[in-house]
């Protein structure tokens, strides 16, 4: 089975360029009156909790799988999974990424809405009649379930910014 910590530890190694990259989306310039009357040279675009949903892949999986997500959907230990609190409207953005082959960097990222996703979401169920949008796949050692959901399919709004040349693939 999948062993959570080392996972976690991982994926935790990119953090400072996802929060850089962030920053860049997340944070901008004022306008003259906020900067001339109110000491503002930076703003961050809204002033609560701003909750992001971070992944990040191995490189192995960029090629095959570098236009798909996946979302988990269920545990054999039945907890909460990224899909049902998603779905609960927790969390505004989505950030998924893939390594570089090193294992350093990111080599390809997108930005994400989720409030855009969970829109289109249910409004897929609805139109097919109770049944979830994309595909169920199985993890390997049976640890959880996932939905594969190709980031074309979604509307143009959900991207809020993305990178990832495929010519620059190996």
């Amino acid at each position: 089975m999948t062993n959570w910590k080392e996972n976690k530890k991982w994926s935790d190694k990119f953090l400072t360029h996802i929060k850089q990259i962030l920053g860049l989306y997340l944070i901008g310039e004022p306008n003259k009156e906020e900067d001339q009357e109110r000491n503002t040279d930076l703003i961050v675009l809204k002033m609560e909790a701003v909750r992001i949903a971070c992944r990040v892949r191995r490189n192995s999986y960029l090629l095959k799988y570098g236009d798909e997500i996946t979302i988990r959907c269920s545990l054999p230990s039945e907890n909460k999974t990224e899909l049902t609190k998603i779905v609960e409207g927790w969390g505004d953005y989505i950030f998924y990424g893939f390594s570089n082959e090193e294992e350093n960097d990111l080599s390809a990222w997108i930005l994400g809405d989720l409030k855009v996703f969970r829109l289109w979401f249910n409004r897929q169920i609805v139109k097919n009649k109770g049944l979830l949008p994309g595909k169920q796949k199985h993890n390997i050692d049976n640890s959880s379930n996932f939905l594969v959901f190709n980031i074309n399919k979604f509307p143009e709004n959900f991207t809020i910014a993305r990178e990832y040349d495929k010519s620059k693939v190996s």
